[in-house]
Parts: structure tokens; C-alpha cells; sequence
């Protein structure tokens, strides 16, 4: 299989233009969990027949019927896109063997081609099973591979199959001969370790080199933040109290002038709080789902429980964002709290489901396996009705409750005029260099996020990605902290939406580079798998600039809140 990515949509096993073995009766659903199916899997029943011990060679599975010039072509163009099939055995899924390119070491890739370069479908395959001889006499499963391969061949009188020959090349009206053979292999891997030969960090030095370039980056800004509190700010706070204890009038200058201003409520106070709040959901809901994966709590062999999670953290923690964005709005003198609620519960839950509606309409006019069932949808929307919207209304209860977060300085009637500011203090061209550090923090762990979702590998560095989100939100809010001190040493206190935006821009750096890997690492040139890349991108990034805002704007704030608490205003 190549490098590059030719498809992103899934189709059935059994999905009639393929025209494969189908067990007698018709092939049984499986029970999914609700990640499972949101992730696109769908598990049936098959004609193979696997007894423990049992080998079989060259075992006819089956004779399909004629497949018609119109599947054929389907079915070549699915070849030419490089699919590949996908088995679960005794809860393993079936893999190939592969090697990373790097350190050249051999590892478990999941899924086997279903055909060769020039058409050659496979209809043949040998399937190695390895297992595990336990102390009680019992054998578990601990590895599947599968060598495919094409075979022209037929069946005789006996109904045996024989080859007339060369590979299996489809035209149009063939009949297609499925044959298997099963080998059996004794392994010393345990049943406990039987997903490490699948679980392979890929150059895991590169995942240090990014942890490390991370780092740098943190300490860096931690230093440059550092200095900023103990010797600008300590000195600056120094002698403002110095001169208000002298009896001289003396002319405010620096960051105090703007005292009377910079907690001045900002514009679209009610979409700024429900955007914290939601941002501080997401937040919540990412960090304890990683603290699960890490702690491994969520195997990879437990199918979908990822994605059932991460919906149960995120409807769960939606009492975080009502009470986060109730506290917010209150603060910056909002009272149209009836509207705080409605929007906090349902602006960004509902623009993510309306996009993945509109997304799945693209998988069901293509006839993919990924698209979302109907009922699945429902499912969601009661479960959004039932726990995140009474909880997200407690908390916004609960917040409105509260008393009014009281800041340390008044604010003037009168707004202070702000001056001309250096162009690189100009909104666009701060915001945008804001967000430059946040991204570089984690683009390279990125990189292999993206390859685990759009490659359908298994992504298994979780302690790394563990440790990159601690170090995304140290550099938001450092970044911010930065940007918003320089900001207010040139007299400008318009902070509120560009503390958001400028941590939040790392969302948008994640678009523009989701479109680089676009063109260098994916083949794609069909208009509904490039609408569906697209779409899921951008609603990734949608999240992400959500998720960093919210974590610069609370980290601005808290620093606002702290230095002009240290000074003496009349």
C-alpha cells in the first residue's frame, strides 16, 4: 500500500456491489457501542469457518454469482483507491505484516488489501492465526495475519478449485472462486500483551523531538512571562505606589493609565461568555478523557470506547460551561440570562451536530458504512436533552446565583481614548503571531493524530499527547499573558475578544495545515471524500480555537485581575 490516501469513505463488507461470501441465512449484525458507531465500525457475521487447530488449505468459501460490468468497475475503482478489508477474530482485527520506515521494525498494520495494482482482485487468502497455550490447559487467540493474494481459478467436477493461471482479473460477468487457507501457530505472547504487536509507536524519537521542541517552547515563554512578573511588573507596581504615597499630583503613565478602562465590558459580551463556557467543556472533557486513555482505561480492544467517552465527558461537563458562561456574563454586566442559558446548551452543540448532519447526508448519498444511522442521531439529541441540557441549566443556575465578580479597579463613564498602535500591535497581525507558538507546540504530534484518523491506524502515543495538551495550555496562556502586557503598556485595553482570539488562532494554523496534509499526504479526487475531509477539518479546528480562547481568556483575565489588584487607584 502507498503512502498517500486515496479515499476517506467505507463501504459494508457485505455491500451487494461487492458481491462477497455471504454466510447461509444472511450475516448478523453485531451490537456496537455508541463511539463504535459514531467512528464508522460495523460488525457482521461471515461464512468463514475457524476451528481452533483445525488447518485448511485451499478450502472453497465460496462461488459468487456473475458480477454485472457496473460493480466490476466499482470494484476496480475501489482496488485503484488501494481498500482494504477489515476482520475481527476473537476480538482482534485481522492485520498484515508492515515495517516502519525508519527503524525498519516489523509491526501489526490492521486491515489487508482487497486487490493489487492492474485491477487483480484478491479472492484468496491465508490466514495465520497465533495463540497462547495457558498453564490450564486453555488456548486464547493472540494474533491474526492475512496473506492475500489473486488467484484465476475455478472449481471441477469435485467442486475443488484449480487454477487456470495468472492473477484474477474482473471485466465483467465473471464469477469469482473465494478459497482460504488457515495455519495455526503456538506463540509465547500472552493474552494481556496480544495488542502490543498493534499498538506500534511509529519513530517514537520523533514523538520526543516534539515533546522536547514543546518544551522549549514553554520554557521560553515561561521565562519571557517570568520576567515580565517579577521585574517589569514588580517594578512597575513599586513605583505607582511609590508615587501615590507622595503628596505631588503625579500623571499616570504605562499600564495604569488604562485602570479606568480595561475592565470595560467588550462588545458581544453574551457570545464571548457562551464560547468560554463551552471552551472550558471542551477543556474539561479532553484532559480527564486523557487522563483515562493514559492510565488505560480505554483499550483499544474495547471497540468504540473512546468516542462513547469523550460523549458522556463532554454531555456531563456541560454544567461547567452554563455555570462558566453565567459567572462571565454576570461579570461583564449582562441580564438577558434566560438567552445565556439557551445559547450556552445550545449554540456550539448544536453548530457541531447540524455540520456532522449535513456531513452525513455526503456518506449516504455515497452509500458509505460510515455514515451515521438515523437512530444513532436520535440517540444523541436524548441524550443531550436528558443530561447536558438540565445540567448545563443547573449550572448556569448556579452561576447566575452567585455574586458578581467584582474587579479591583472602577471603570470609568467615560471610555479613554486609545492611540495609534505599531502595526504589530494591531489586532489581525498580533492574533496571528499569538497563535504561531500554541501550533508550533504541537504540529508534529498532530501529524500522527492526523494520520491515525484518516489512515485508520491505531493511535497509541497517548502518554505523549497526555503530556502535549498540558503544554498547549501553558503556551496559550502564557502567550496571551504576553500579548495582553504589551497591549497594555501601549495603552490599548481592548482585551477581552483578542486574548480569545489570539491563543484561539492556533485553530485556524490547524485548518491551513490540515489543507497542507490535504495535498502532500492524501490522492484524493473525488468531490464528496474532499467535502468530507474538509468539513471534518474544519470542524476540528472550530473546536480547537474554542478550546485554546477559552483557556487565553481565563489566564488574561486572572492576570488582569491579580496586577491591578496590586496597585493603589484613587
Amino acid at each position: 500500500m502507498s503512502n498517500q490516501q486515496k479515499s476517506v469513505l467505507s463501504f459494508d463488507y457485505y455491500d451487494e456491489r461487492f458481491h462477497f461470501c455471504q454466510p447461509e441465512g444472511g450475516p448478523k449484525k453485531q451490537t456496537e457501542s455508541l463511539g463504535s458507531v459514531l467512528f464508522g465500525d460495523r460488525i457482521f457475521t461471515s461464512k468463514f469457518k475457524l476451528s481452533l487447530g483445525t488447518k485448511e488449505d485451499n478450502k472453497v468459501l465460496c462461488v459468487s454469482d456473475q458480477i454485472p460490468k457496473k460493480d466490476v468497475d466499482f470494484i476496480n475503482e475501489c482496488i485503484a483507491n488501494e481498500y482494504a478489508l477489515n476482520w475481527v477474530v476473537d476480538g482482534l482485527p485481522a492485520a498484515h505484516v508492515t515495517s516502519d520506515e525508519r527503524t525498519n521494525e516489523e509491526y501489526y498494520s490492521i486491515g489487508f488489501a482487497l486487490g493489487s495494482n492492474k485491477n487483480q482482485l484478491n479472492n484468496h487468502y491465508d490466514i495465520h492465526i497465533s495463540y497462547h497455550h495457558r498453564e490450564d490447559g486453555k488456548n486464547r487467540v493472540v494474533g491474526v495475519l492475512v496473506y492475500p493474494s489473486s488467484r484465476n481459478q475455478k472449481l471441477n467436477e469435485k467442486d475443488q478449485p484449480v487454477s487456470e493461471g495468472g492473477p484474477l482479473i474482473l471485466r465483467g460477468g465473471e464469477s469469482v472462486v473465494y478459497t482460504y487457507s488457515v495455519k495455526w501457530e503456538e506463540s509465547s505472547t500472552a493474552w494481556a500483551t496480544r495488542w502490543d504487536s498493534y499498538l506500534h509507536v511509529l519513530d517514537p524519537s520523533i514523538h520526543w523531538f516534539s515533546l522536547v521542541n514543546s518544551i522549549v517552547i514553554v520554557l521560553f515563554l515561561t521565562g519571557m512571562v517570568a520576567m515580565i512578573l517579577i521585574r517589569a511588573l514588580n517594578k512597575d507596581i513599586s513605583r505607582y505606589n511609590a508615587l501615590d504615597a507622595q503628596e505631588d499630583v503625579q500623571e499616570d503613565y504605562g499600564w495604569k493609565l488604562v485602570h479606568g478602562d480595561v475592565f470595560r465590558p467588550p462588545q458581544r459580551p453574551m457570545l464571548l461568555s457562551v464560547l468560554v463556557g463551552n471552551g472550558t467543556q471542551i477543556v474539561a472533557m479532553t484532559g480527564l478523557t486523557l487522563v483515562f486513555a493514559a492510565l488505560g482505561f480505554l483499550s483499544p480492544s474495547n471497540r468504540g470506547a473512546l468516542g462513547t467517552v469523550m460523549v458522556i465527558f463532554f454531555m456531563v461537563f456541560s454544567c461547567i460551561s452554563g455555570y462558566v458562561s453565567a459567572r462571565l456574563y454576570k461579570m461583564n454586566g449582562g441580564d438577558n440570562w434566560k438567552l445565556n442559558i439557551f445559547l450556552t446548551v445550545g449554540l456550539v452543540p448544536g453548530a457541531i451536530m447540524s455540520f456532522l448532519f449535513a456531513m452525513n447526508f455526503f456518506l449516504l448519498n455515497s452509500g458509505s458504512s460510515g455514515a451515521v444511522p438515523f437512530a444513532t442521531m436520535f440517540t444523541l439529541l436524548a441524550l443531550w436533552a436528558l443530561i447536558a441540557f438540565p445540567l448545563s441549566v443547573a449550572g448556569s443556575y448556579l452561576g447566575f446565583r452567585k455574586p458578581r465578580i467584582e474587579h479591583p479597579v472602577r471603570t470609568n463613564q467615560i471610555p479613554r481614548q486609545i492611540p495609534d498602535q505599531p502595526l504589530y500591535l494591531r489586532s489581525i497581525p498580533s492574533i496571528m503571531m499569538g497563535g504561531i507558538l500554541p501550533f508550533g507546540a504541537i504540529f508534529i504530534e498532530l501529524y500522527f493524530i492526523m494520520n491515525s484518523i484518516w489512515f485508520h491506524r491505531v493511535y497509541y502515543g497517548i502518554g505523549f499527547l497526555f503530556l502535549v495538551f498540558v503544554v498547549l495550555m501553558l503556551t496559550c496562556s502564557q502567550v496571551t499573558i504576553l500579548m495582553c502586557y504589551f497591549h497594555l503598556c501601549s495603552e490599548d485595553y481592548h482585551w477581552s475578544w483578542r486574548s480569545f482570539l489570539t491563543s484561539g488562532a492556533t485553530g485556524f494554523y490547524i485548518f491551513l495545515y490540515s489543507i497542507l496534509y490535504y495535498f502532500t499526504k492524501l490522492d484524493i479526487n473525488s468531490f464528496t471524500s474532499t467535502m468530507l475531509y474538509l468539513g471534518y477539518s474544519s470542524v476540528i479546528s472550530m473546536l480547537m480555537t474554542i478550546f485554546t480562547g477559552s483557556v487565553g481568556y481565563l489566564s488574561c483575565l486572572y492576570f488582569l485581575q491579580k496586577i491591578f489588584a496590586s496597585i493603589k487607584v484613587d
